[in-house]
C-alpha cells in the first residue's frame, strides 16, 4: 500500500532514485506518470498513487507521452534518458568515463546498445555523452583555476584531460579565454589557495543549508578507524587509496560559505573527479533538507527531533568495501565494540602508508587481500568464525564484481545480492544501503536501538510506524538514533 503523502514528497522531489518504484495518476488529465516526469508537480488532490504501470492502467489512467511510464527501470528493454544522465554523470563523478570508454557498460545496464544511449542523451538532453563529460571536466578545471596555485599542465589532466592541448582548445572553444586568462583573474581577486609544505591544496564543496556538521562528525567520529581515519572537534580526515594513487585529504566546514573545505595531496590529483564524488557520498551534500524536514515534520513521533537537528544528514560512505566490513562488525554488538575490531582488522589487512600526521599510517584494507585471507586469519582478531566467512565471502564477491556497491545502484538488486551472502540479514543490507548506496528510503526495522528509542516495539510495529516517513526513512532512522523520541503516556 502506498502512502500518498510519502509518495507526493517524493514526485516533488524529481528523485531519480525513485523511478519505477511507484507511479502517479492525475486525475484532471487522466494521464499516468513516472515520479521523474519534467511537468509541473500537479496538486496532491488531483494525484493517484499506483505501485506499477499494469495498476495505474487497470485505473483507466494513460501513460505520458513525455515521460514513458513504459520505459521505467525494470519494466522496458529502454530506459529514460534522465535516469541514464544521472548514471552517466555518476560514472563521471566517480572517474569511470572517459573519452567514451564506460558507455558500453552503462547502456548495458539498460540493454540497450551504447549507439541507442547517445541517441537518447542527444535527444532529450541536447549533448551527448561527450559532450556531457567534458562540461564536467571544464567546470572543475574552472574550480581548480580559480581556487589552487595549481600548475595549468597539472589542472588540465586532473580534469581529465588527456593533452594540455586538448585543454587548451575545449576550453578556448567553450569559454573564449585562454585557462591563464581565468588564472591571472583569480589571482587578482585573492581567491586561490597557497600550496603548502605538505604539496596540497584545498577545494570548497558547497550544500544547502542548513548543514548538522557537527552531528555528522559525531557520527564519523563513534566509527572512526584508527590510523585509516581521524575526527577531531572541527575536521575529518583520512588516508586514500583510489587505483594506483595514494595520498591523504582534510575536510573543514566553512559555515560562512555553505561549503566545506577540502585539503587533499597532489598526489591524488589524477583521480580528482572520484575523490569529490566520494566526498560529496560521505557528507550528503546533494540533500535537500529543506523537504525532508518539513515531510518528516509531518510526524508528530519525529517533530521534536527534526527541530533540533535542523540540516541533519546521512553520512555514506567513502570506501564501499570498508563500510560493509564495518557494519558486518557491527552486527549484534555496540559501536565501540564494532569499532574496537575494525581498527584491529584495518591493522592486520591494511597497507602502511607514512603521512604527516602520526594517527593516519595505514591505508584501508583492498578486498583483494582479504579475499584471499583464510577464515583463520580473520578470526584471530576476535572476529566468530560465522563473521569470519561473512567477510571473506564479502571481498570475494566485491573483487570479483559479483556485488556492486555504487551510489545510485538499484537497491533491491543490491540488497537481494547482499542477503544471498552467507551471515548477511535484512538488517545489515539496508545499513548498506542507507550509507553505501544513498538510497533515501532504506529502513533497519531490525534496528535493536531504532526499536527501543521508538519504546521497545517489534521490528513489523517499527515497519508500520516508518509509512509515515517514507520516502525519506533514512533520514528518520538518523533522527531516531540521535534523539529517542518521548515516549507516548499511558492512557490513564
Amino acid at each position: 500500500m502506498i502512502d500518498p503523502k510519502a509518495a507526493y514528497s517524493a514526485l516533488k522531489s524529481h528523485d531519480p532514485r525513485f523511478d519505477g518504484v511507484f507511479y502517479v495518476g492525475v486525475t484532471s488529465t487522466g494521464i499516468y506518470c513516472r515520479p521523474i516526469c519534467p511537468v509541473k508537480t500537479p496538486q496532491l488532490k488531483n494525484c493517484r498513487f499506483f505501485d506499477s504501470a499494469e495498476a495505474a492502467e487497470k485505473a483507466s489512467f494513460r501513460p505520458c507521452l513525455r515521460c514513458r511510464p513504459e520505459l521505467a527501470p525494470g519494466h522496458a528493454p529502454v530506459d529514460n534518458a534522465h535516469r541514464i544522465a544521472h548514471q552517466i554523470s555518476h560514472r563521471i563523478d566517480e572517474g569511470m568515463l572517459e573519452d567514451g570508454t564506460g558507455l558500453e557498460e552503462i547502456a548495458a545496464q539498460f540493454e540497450i546498445s551504447s549507439r541507442q544511449l547517445r541517441r537518447i542523451v542527444q535527444k532529450e538532453l541536447g549533448v551527448s555523452p561527450i559532450e556531457l563529460l567534458q562540461t564536467r571536466r571544464l567546470l572543475l578545471a574552472k574550480q581548480l583555476l580559480t581556487e589552487t596555485k595549481l600548475p595549468v599542465t597539472e589542472i588540465a589532466f586532473a580534469s581529465g584531460f588527456s593533452s594540455l592541448r586538448r585543454f587548451n582548445d575545449a576550453f578556448s572553444s567553450q569559454y573564449r579565454m585562454p585557462p591563464t586568462r581565468l588564472r591571472k583573474e583569480a589571482a587578482n581577486e585573492e581567491h586561490q589557495t597557497a600550496i603548502d609544505a605538505a604539496g596540497t591544496s584545498t577545494l570548497q564543496l558547497n550544500y544547502r543549508p542548513p548543514y548538522d556538521w557537527d552531528g555528522i562528525l559525531e557520527f564519523l567520529k563513534a566509527r572512526m578507524i584508527k590510523d585509516v581515519e581521524l575526527d577531531t572537534s572541527d575536521s575529518y580526515a583520512r588516508t586514500v587509496r583510489l587505483g594506483k594513487h595514494t595520498g591523504w585529504l582534510k575536510v573543514t566546514h566553512a559555515a560562512e560559505k555553505h561549503a566545506l573545505m577540502v585539503e587533499f595531496t597532489h598526489s591524488l590529483a589524477p583521480v580528482l573527479p572520484t575523490l569529490l564524488g566520494r566526498l560529496r557520498n560521505l557528507f550528503d551534500l546533494t540533500a535537500r533538507p529543506d523537504l525532508i524536514a518539513a515531510h518528516l515534520m509531518r510526524d508528530k513521533t519525529l517533530k521534536a527531533a527534526v527541530k533540533k537537528n535542523p540540516g541533519l544528514r546521512v553520512p555514506g560512505a567513502f570506501d564501499g568495501f570498508e563500510m560493509v566490513i564495518r557494519a558486518i562488525l557491527g552486527q549484534q554488538i555496540t559501536v565501540k565494540a564494532a569499532t574496537t575490531i575494525a581498527c584491529r582488522f584495518a591493522d592486520a589487512f591494511g597497507e602502511k602508508f607514512e603521512t604527516p600526521f602520526p594517527e593516519l599510517s595505514r591505508l584501508s584494507p583492498l578486498a583483494s587481500r582479504v579475499a584471499r585471507a583464510s577464515v583463520d586469519d580473520v578470526a584471530t582478531l576476535g572476529i566468530v568464525s560465522a563473521r569470519s566467512k561473512t567477510i571473506i565471502a564479502l571481498a570475494q564477491a566485491f573483487h570479483s564484481g559479483v556485488v556492486k556497491l555504487d551510489a545510485g545502484a538499484n537497491p533491491d538488486t543490491a540488497i537481494a545480492q547482499l542477503v544471498a551472502l552467507p551471515g548477511i540479514g535484512p538488517w545489515t543490507a539496508h545499513y548498506i544501503a542507507m550509507r553505501a548506496l544513498r538510497w533515501p528510503d532504506a529502513f533497519p526495522k531490525e534496528d535493536i536501538a531504532v526499536r527501543n528509542n521508538l519504546g521497545g516495539v517489534s521490528a513489523k510495529e517499527a515497519e508500520d510506524l516508518s509509512q509515515a516517513w517514507r520516502p525519506w526513512r533514512s533520514y528518520a532512522v538518523m533522527h531516531v538514533w540521535r534523539n529517542p523520541p518521548p515516549k507516548p503516556k499511558p492512557a490513564e
